[in-house]
Formats: C-alpha cells, structure tokens, sequence
C-alpha cells in the first residue's frame, strides 16, 4: 500500500537531462494512511449508522467529507 502513496507523493525534476526523484518524508506517508484509514472506517461507519438506525448522520459525513479534502489537498498541494 504505501508504494504507491509513495510514488504520488514523489516529487520528480528534470536536472541536467537526468530525472531526480525526491522521497516523500515518511512521517508524510504515514498521515495520509492514517489519513486514507479513517476515511474508510468512517464511510463503513455511516453505512452502518444508515442500516441500524436507517437515518443519515451529518457529522459523520461531514467528518468524511473533511478527511478527504485534507486526503487530496496533501496529494495536490505535494505537486505544486
């Protein structure tokens, strides 16, 4: 799993016709993990917040909602 986080959060340059990547720094990787994790814990979450209860919970989604923009905005903002 973490190769390929690795890789997007990878940065790549050109230097002289040779390409240099730079290694993300590990503590990086390992927030957007923890990150990517509870994002899939809290949707299982909701999903069984709406089978048992059969009623929609927006601070879960919200909190959802939060952690996947954090998720992308490291992604994105890894690359600018």
């Amino acid at each position: 799993m973490s190769d390929w986080i690795k890789q997007a959060l990878a940065r790549k340059r050109v230097q002289r016709g040779r390409v240099i990547v730079d290694e993300p720094n590990e503590r990086l990787v390992l927030g957007v993990k923890f990150a990517i994790g509870m994002t899939a814990f809290l949707s299982m979450l909701e999903v069984a917040h709406l089978v048992v209860l059969g009623s929609w919970s927006g601070e879960i989604f919200s909190t959802i909602t939060g952690l996947v923009g954090t998720i992308s905005g490291v992604l994105i903002g890894s690359h600018a």
